[in-house]
């Protein structure tokens, strides 16, 4: 394909030597980019064109840079090569060819155009400021003579600031052209500047209450001395553009209205009903509000800077309207709630508004009666198709969102009073004030601030924060789910709350609730229910209505591992991939108000709020469309991959296993009394935990007694354990000195000299302490040093390197013939050996996880050599890492090894085997690699069979469990205990293929409600578009006017969301194909189908993650400059 395009890179001044009159003619430089593609093939073209220019243009000259990398060819297509119908091809489908090789420049040659702002540093902000100090004269009309308008000589003095022309107008006409626009700001020339002046000061006058260019005749009788009377009073008049005195003549006629209503109909909104003399323009009204919602400006700072905008100076002074103008846009905020909410057109609308019922709600969501599917059958849908009618709310607090102890209650009571977002004060504080005394029970998880300390942040405020009900999967405020906080996070705060925003869902049959302290807050939620208002029981819906209560994404790694498991959406069956997380978002939002509200009244803090969470919904509603079409396009993949992955791990699993795993799963799916699959009952301890046994079975040793384990302050099981720590950091360094040794830096040299020196000060200092534990130590010690000497006579260089010293601790005592360990020191090494074994193979564990997911990361996303490069470093980075956890297990193993006939221990050899090289790879894949090279081809050439091992490596059938070894008596019944981490791992894997499954499935009924909501919103617009009561046609008119524009927006939103959704059912069905592809493959491959007849495989389809962790470095500068990162660096 071709593609041209025209790019304007230079003007150059062309000088006319024949031409003495006026500047030289210009011509502009113009580029010609042709492109053109024929399947990989590139070939990119320029040429210049010499073309007229604008004289107003900047005459300057720039040279345009010449393209070395890219030959001028096929710069005019040929047409040579038509078509078969003799027309020529389509300029998209030009190619050319450069000596038969096609020619692809890559990136191009950077240009000035690159960097506008230097552009214009460079050569045009002289040429701007010429224009902007030319603008403070009279400029084009320099020269004018008489009034633009009247053509009268002498007259032109005025030029209008706002109008698109600065011609000068005398006075009369100048007022004559501005009736229609009577609030613009003018200027008089004074024979040498422009100054300030205003329409009022020439004559203008503004008539109310009559049709355009009438005047009142009421008016017109006025007596010299009225006026003369009124020629004194000035109207203050706020607008866009700064602050404004006019004279207003109202209408004084027998039907006149009243001046508020003149006012009102002139789009002017009066400061006070009863005789105003100011008011502000719905116009600035209208950008005042905009402003708030997106710059969070406070009214202050919004009217001081109409202020500056009327005079900067400080010579002139507007008068002050800034108390009006917050009163008016409290109110102007209020109206509009009402207006959009269609309170105008119900029969005393205004008054006695349902709570909630001036709250914009979520379409995504289910709402009863307006989106959920007619006729209520799915409140009887299969239990696993009932979470597509779920309510997904979270539950969270933030104290950013304080105030102090300003006003009351009494003198700023607020206008909404229930009818948004936050629920109505006098029925929440009595509630408050009824269970203020209720005690708060304690975390039994981590220590939450939120349980244990609710008052942190309460003190020296009237509310020291607000709490949320979000709907969690679409991050909108719920309807009378927002609530001040009086004394931090409260449950009794919290609950109310959430009870208040469920008013109206009593149907829905489940509930999903997420909330970062729900371990705590759900233990005693029913029990509080019943102290609470009888109107809460109901909506509980307990009896017929299931709760899931879960802990959001982000905060679940904060709590107990308990917690981690029981309370995760990750885990949880039919909750799809919704993080829990929608109150965070939204905080987001909202925080730049509180430097605002905390000093504001708490009923014009609660009116603001309201305003700024519907405008958060409204802005959420209308990007819905790519929203959700953006969700949906990534569900989908992700579904298809993670069923794949699934597929995959479980076919290199004993069928049985898997069938016996998947049964387990479904009983806890169905019961969440049953066991739980996640959960991994029989733990080896952990190092700490083997320390902390035996600190316990040893607390009551006393120096002297007769296990004589004790020396000073330490036991001999402390210096044990501070020698392992010591041989460890010996191996650190060792591999950190062999990883560096070819690329070491001065920085890196100076940092291993430290770490060396150190070290040999810890050394030097642990074995005076072993010397006092184990004395027949030292004369192993002596015998090792004189052999060491001896050996040094015939060696170039002496001395031996610190990590390298000889700890000799009781497994190495136990390998030196004549020498054995003392029985509970030995005991003492072997556990705390074995301990870190288990942790170390579990660690080994994880990190082939993490590089089999950067292998399918870089195979699926990584293209280009500065991307691939970046991304094996990290690969490297990470086999380094693997390979000092095997060196940590290996040890360990050795010196059990060396341990256990002293102690007569044998079991442990049958689940802590040999650490061979092999053995150390990721989990196989044996069914399948590349989704797109798998529909008839071998899984692997027979050739490959030992490079990608079918069976699994050992490593994932022993881990941090017992395995029911611990029992075993033979290696046959060791080998039969099925690993639980590795089941665990298998349940993740599931529960992940799971929850994308239910993500779609969401999504889908989601895209659905949404357009049925926008339905119902539309035709609940058009049957309120008149009221009975009204007489006036003009107000009848508007109603209709409005309700059926309202109507309009819906319907148009909705074919919107629809044009942006008209491939996702072709998706999704697409997306389901391929998942049940994959599954029904699985099957066919464990049923044992035939591979004659299918292609082999490509070379270079072999999966790399499959592959060993290579035994050594291949990237010793990777691995160098990881160890710079202190990526590698052991922990403090």
């Amino acid at each position: 394909m071709a593609r041209r395009r025209f790019t304007s890179v230079s003007v150059s001044r062309v000088p006319d030597s024949d031409s003495d009159e006026g500047p030289a003619p210009t011509t502009e430089r113009m580029r010609l980019d042709s492109t053109v593609r024929v399947g990989r093939r590139t070939v990119h073209s320029s040429r210049y064109l010499d073309v007229e220019t604008s004289p107003q243009k900047r005459r300057r000259q720039h040279t345009p840079q010449p393209d070395y990398l890219v030959p001028d060819v096929a710069a005019e297509p040929d047409f040579s090569y038509a078509s078969a119908d003799g027309q020529p091809p389509d300029e998209e489908d030009f190619f050319a060819f450069d000596e038969g090789h096609p020619v692809d420049k890559g990136p191009r040659e950077s240009r000035e155009s690159d960097r506008p702002l230097n552009v214009w540093a460079r050569y045009d902000q002289e040429q701007y400021l010429d224009e902007l100090l030319r603008c403070e004269g009279r400029g084009d009309y320099v020269n004018q003579s008489r009034c633009a308008e009247c053509g009268l000589a002498g007259t032109q003095e005025h030029r209008c600031r706002d109008c698109f022309t600065d011609a000068l107008f005398c006075s009369a006409c100048m007022v004559k052209l501005h009736a229609d626009n009577p609030f613009h700001t003018i200027e008089t020339w004074k024979s040498t500047h422009f100054s300030r002046n205003t329409l009022r000061a020439i004559g203008a006058r503004l008539q109310l209450g009559h049709l355009r260019g009438e005047r009142c005749p009421g008016m017109l009788k006025r007596t010299p001395e009225e006026v003369a009377a009124d020629s004194k009073k000035t109207f203050c008049i706020v607008d866009h553009n700064g602050i404004h005195e006019v004279f207003i003549d109202f209408c004084v006629c027998g039907h006149a209205q009243s001046p508020m209503v003149q006012l009102l109909r002139a789009r002017l909104y009066p400061a006070t009903p009863l005789r105003p003399a100011s008011a502000a323009t719905f116009r600035v009204l209208r950008q005042f509000h905009k402003h708030s919602f997106e710059s969070k400006c406070s009214p202050f700072e919004f009217y001081n800077a109409l202020a500056r905008e009327t005079n900067n100076t400080g010579n002139f002074q507007p008068r002050n309207r800034y108390r009006e103008f917050v009163c008016i846009s409290r109110e102007w905020r209020r109206l509009q709630l009402l207006k959009r909410f269609g309170r105008g057109h119900i029969v005393d609308g205004v008054r006695n508004i349902k709570a909630g019922a001036c709250a914009l709600l979520c379409p995504a969501c289910p709402q009863p009666g307006k989106n959920l599917p007619f006729g209520g059958e799915w409140r009887s849908a299969p239990h696993e198709e009932k979470f597509l009618y779920a309510g997904f709310y979270a539950v969270d607090a933030n104290f950013r969102m304080e105030r102090k102890q300003v006003s009351s209650e009494e003198v700023d009571p607020g206008l909404n009073e229930g009818a948004a977002f936050f629920g109505e004060v006098g029925e929440y504080m009595e509630h408050v004030k009824a269970h203020w005394d209720d005690e708060q029970q304690k975390s039994t998880c981590v220590s939450h601030d939120a349980v244990n300390q609710p008052d942190r942040e309460s003190r020296g405020t009237a509310s020291s924060g607000i709490g949320t009900v979000d709907c969690a999967r679409h991050n909108m405020k719920r309807p009378n789910g927002v609530g001040d906080l009086q004394k931090g996070e409260r449950y009794i705060n919290m609950d109310y709350m959430l009870w208040k925003s469920l008013e109206g869902y009593d149907e829905l049959m489940l509930i999903v609730l997420s909330y970062d302290i729900v371990c705590q807050w759900s233990i005693n939620l029913w029990p509080r229910l019943l102290s609470y208002n009888t109107e809460f029981h109901r909506r509980a819906g307990t009896g017929y209505r299931r709760w899931m209560f879960l802990v959001p994404k982000f905060h679940l790694p904060a709590h107990i591992e308990e917690c981690n498991i029981r309370y995760s959406f990750n885990l949880t069956p039919y909750v799809g991939q919704t993080d829990g997380e929608a109150p965070e978002r939204g905080w987001a939002n909202v925080n730049p108000l509180a430097t605002s509200t905390k000093e504001m009244g708490p009923g014009a803090r609660r009116d603001t709020l309201d305003d700024h969470f519907n405008d958060w919904n409204h802005k959420k509603i209308i990007a819905l469309g790519q929203l959700m079409l953006g969700r949906i396009q990534k569900a989908v993949a992700e579904m298809v991959e993670k069923q794949e992955e699934l597929v995959e791990m479980e076919a290199s699993l004993p069928e049985e296993i898997v069938k016996e795993w998947t049964k387990a799963m479904q009983l806890w799916e169905a019961d969440a009394t049953k066991p739980n699959p996640f959960d991994v009952r029989e733990k080896h301890a952990s190092l700490e935990a083997v320390r902390g046994r035996i600190a316990n079975e040893t607390r009551g040793a006393r120096a002297g007694d007769a296990a004589d384990d004790v020396r000073g302050e330490l036991h001999a099981s402390e210096m044990i354990e501070m020698g392992l720590r010591l041989e460890s950091q010996q191996r650190d360094l060792g591999s950190d000195n062999a990883v560096l040794t070819a690329h070491a830096s001065d920085g890196q040299k100076t940092t291993l000299l430290e770490r060396r020196n150190k070290l040999a000060r810890k050394i030097t200092s642990w074995i005076k302490i072993q010397s006092e534990f184990q004395p027949e130590v030292a004369r192993l010690r002596e015998a090792d040093d004189r052999a060491r000497a001896e050996a040094a006579k015939s060696q170039p260089t002496t001395g031996i390197a610190v990590e390298s010293v000889q700890l000799w601790l009781p497994s190495k005592q136990a390998k030196t013939p004549g020498s054995a360990p003392k029985p509970s020191h030995a005991r003492y090494e072997f556990d705390m050996r074995e301990a870190r074994a288990h942790e170390a193979l579990e660690e080994v564990r994880c990190l082939l996880l993490v590089r089999t997911h950067h292998y399918k990361f870089k195979d699926k996303n990584v293209f280009g050599v500065a991307k691939s490069t970046r991304s094996r470093t990290t690969i490297e980075v990470l086999d380094e890492r693997i390979r000092r956890e095997a060196n940590e297990y290996r040890a360990a193993r050795s010196a059990m090894a060396s341990l256990a006939p002293h102690l007569n221990e044998t079991r442990w050899a049958l689940v802590l085997r040999d650490l061979k090289p092999e053995d150390i790879r990721a989990m196989p894949r044996a069914l399948f690699s590349d989704p797109e090279k798998r529909k008839g081809k071998k899984r692997a050439r027979r050739d490959k069979e030992a490079a990608e091992p079918k069976e699994m490596s050992w490593i994932w059938r022993t881990g941090m469990t017992s395995l029911g070894a611990s029992a075993a008596t033979s290696e046959e019944a060791a080998a039969r205990a099925t690993n639980e981490s590795l089941r665990v791992e298998w349940a993740k894997a599931r529960a992940r293929a799971h929850r994308w499954r239910e993500e779609v499935d969401l999504l889908e009924e989601e895209m659905r409600r949404i357009l049925v909501f926008l339905d119902w919103k539309a035709g609940w617009w058009r049957e309120l578009n008149g009221r009975g009561d009204v007489r006036d046609p003009g107000l009848k008119e508007g109603l209709v006017a409005y309700a059926e524009r309202q109507a309009g927006i819906q319907e148009a939103m909705k074919q919107r969301f629809q044009s942006d959704w008209q491939d996702v059912a072709r998706w999704i069905a697409m997306g389901r194909e391929g998942a049940a592809a994959s599954r029904e493959r699985a099957s066919a491959a464990m049923e044992g189908g035939s591979d004659e007849g299918e292609e082999e495989e490509d070379e270079d389809s072999a999966d790399e993650s499959l592959q060993p962790v290579p035994s050594a470095s291949r990237n010793v500068a990777a691995v160098s400059a990881g160890f710079v990162a202190n990526s590698l660096l052991p922990d403090a």
